[in-house]
């Protein structure tokens, strides 16, 4: 996949030293990825700017040496290309279906980025209560992209966030109006104001919009709580006699 010369600017910016590893990403996406009906075959030329580059911006509202969960991540965006971006980064992918949790461990492997990123084949609510056997996972950032709108969005992301983590969702221009639209279903699921934040700014044109919501408070939504219950083992004996 080969990075185009107006963009060779900005992907070293983002990338640095790891542009051969972005570039080696660029192409699983170009061939196996559209193969797979991960990625349309319309989106290959665009691969760079619509995905890689403005993926690699959300890097700079994630703190140093942070775990990210990744919700959705279907291809592996943005988590994937965050974990090539911020090699200090550990990265869960969390992907309900098979055939993209398949097409992510063999790009984990091929990448070589086994020992930063893992992938758990299961729904946002099955990895916050570890309904699944495997978890309950939680990070400091949990990261989105075109996934839902911010108020579901928030409901499913926010319980997997620490408390005083924060959810980054990747958005479009109608950002705002989402937030007008859903801050109290925010604020019911603990998250704090939502704000919106411009990133990449000098660097990609035009910059990524993320959404990025705080979590103030511990407030496990009904799924989660569903969910928990399933997972935990029946009870044996201690019952009381009638």
């Amino acid at each position: 996949m080969v990075l185009p010369a107006e963009l060779a600017d900005a992907a070293r910016t983002l990338f640095g030293d790891r542009l051969d590893l972005a570039a080696a990403y660029a192409e699983l996406l170009a061939t196996d990825g559209v193969v797979r009906g991960l990625i349309g075959p319309r989106e290959a030329p665009r691969m760079w700017d619509r995905h890689l580059l403005n993926c690699a911006a959300m890097a700079e509202r994630i703190p140093e040496g942070a775990s990210v969960l990744d919700v959705g991540s279907g291809a592996g965006l943005p988590g994937l290309v965050l974990a090539i971006a911020r090699p200090d980064l550990t990265v869960t992918l969390i992907e309900p279906l098979a055939r993209r949790t398949s097409f992510l461990v063999e790009a984990v492997q091929q990448l070589g980025l086994a020992r930063s990123v893992r992938v758990f084949r299961g729904r946002a609510d099955e990895a916050a209560s570890g309904s699944t056997g495997v978890g309950p996972f939680s990070g400091d950032v949990v990261t989105a992209r075109a996934v839902a709108p911010l108020d579901r969005l928030a409901g499913w992301c926010l319980p997997l966030a620490v408390r005083g983590g924060r959810l980054l969702a990747l958005k479009g221009a109608s950002a705002q109006e989402e937030i007008d639209e859903h801050a109290g279903a925010v604020a019911r699921a603990g998250g704090g104001e939502p704000v919106v934040h411009r990133c990449g700014v000098g660097v990609i044109d035009p910059p990524a919009t993320v959404v990025e919501v705080v979590r103030e408070r511990m407030v496990v939504p009904p799924a989660v709580r569903a969910a928990t219950r399933r997972a935990r083992p029946a009870r044996r004996g201690g019952g009381r006699g009638r």
